[in-house]
């Protein structure tokens, strides 16, 4: 049986035919609008964050205007070397149940992925509740290349209070199942900012998650680590969560990095916050990968701060080497 380790967020689909490896990034960019992109140091830091990755879920969009992100594009284009590598994007509507709104995006190489069709999770409030399910709504993308087929479904959740961080985590549960009926998929990724550590999710609460309790789901991010900036903090706050064995058994072990930028630009922890407070996280994909037997066990991996100016790996089931 698949491990259940230990979601705002995304699902990708995948069906090999040939050999590619494609690299999968999450950063939320926290905050992220007119006053960021206007600081040459900190656009600078976020290009190179996403520049690393093949396809990048940015969340924490705060853009009414509409003209910030286009000029975030632009600036990542612009350092690129040669044009088969250019990226584009798809973003979603602006999504919160009040004022305060975000928008979620999908940073894709153009000569790796084409954009097939996208549709808006239908979060519906269900008799006798207050609310509904999510204060922003999943957003759910589908992506083809001529030799691998791929939906992300992102989901973000930030400062939200930690009985809403339960019930948004276990709700996605909902959005995978409406998800694969309604393109036929088995292989799922689930990843970004979920809030799923600390003072948002308490251990006892885990077992009212399905995405948790069901056994078909591996976490390859588990609660021991750390993807905050702060030295102050150590919290598990940004996720990734497979479904499906041939997915599984397509993933690099070695390339599930949580990407420590500070160090990695040689940055102060002021400099660091300033282009966030979540190191984004990461892993690849490899068509053709021969198949390992699972474990039933996850091995634990001591709590500590990322030192390393590269990738730190958050903990893996058991069979992936450490």
């Amino acid at each position: 049986m698949l491990l259940a380790m230990y979601l705002q967020v995304s699902l990708l689909f995948f069906i090999w035919t040939g050999a590619l490896t494609l690299k999968i990034c999450s950063f939320n960019i926290q905050s992220f609008g007119e006053s960021k992109v206007a600081k040459p140091e900190i656009l600078d830091v976020i290009g190179k964050c996403i520049s690393r990755c093949d396809i990048a879920l940015v969340m924490e969009i705060k853009d009414a205007s509409g003209k910030v992100f286009p000029q975030l594009m632009t600036h990542l284009n612009s350092q690129l070397n040669r044009k088969k590598d250019q990226y584009k994007y798809v973003i979603s509507e602006r999504l919160g149940r009040k004022s305060y709104k975000e928008q979620y995006a999908f940073i894709f190489r153009e000569k790796l992925v084409s954009l097939q069709a996208v549709y808006q999770y239908p979060d519906q409030q269900e008799e006798g509740e207050v609310e509904d399910s999510f204060a922003r709504e999943p957003f759910i993308s589908w992506f083809t290349s001529s030799r691998t087929d791929m939906v992300l479904f992102s989901m973000f959740r930030q400062h939200t209070a930690p009985e809403a961080a339960v019930r948004e985590i276990d709700a996605l549960y909902d959005v995978y199942m409406n998800t694969t009926q309604r393109w036929k998929i088995e292989n799922i990724i689930i990843m970004g900012d979920f809030n799923a550590d600390c003072g948002y999710v308490p251990k006892k609460k885990w077992r009212n998650i399905r995405l948790k309790s069901n056994s078909s789901f591996v976490w390859l991010i588990n609660d021991e680590s750390d993807t905050t900036v702060k030295e102050s903090t150590h919290c598990a706050y940004d996720r990734i969560v497979l479904h499906g064995q041939n997915l599984v058994q397509a993933v690099d072990p070695k390339s599930v990095k949580i990407y420590d930028f500070k160090t990695a630009y040689g940055l102060t922890e002021k400099e660091a916050l300033a282009v966030s407070d979540h190191f984004p996280v990461a892993f690849s994909v490899i068509s053709g990968r021969e198949p390992s037997p699972l474990s039933k066990s996850p091995k634990k991996r001591a709590r500590k701060k990322t030192s390393s100016a590269s990738y730190s790996t958050g903990a893996l089931p058991a069979e992936f080497p450490h």
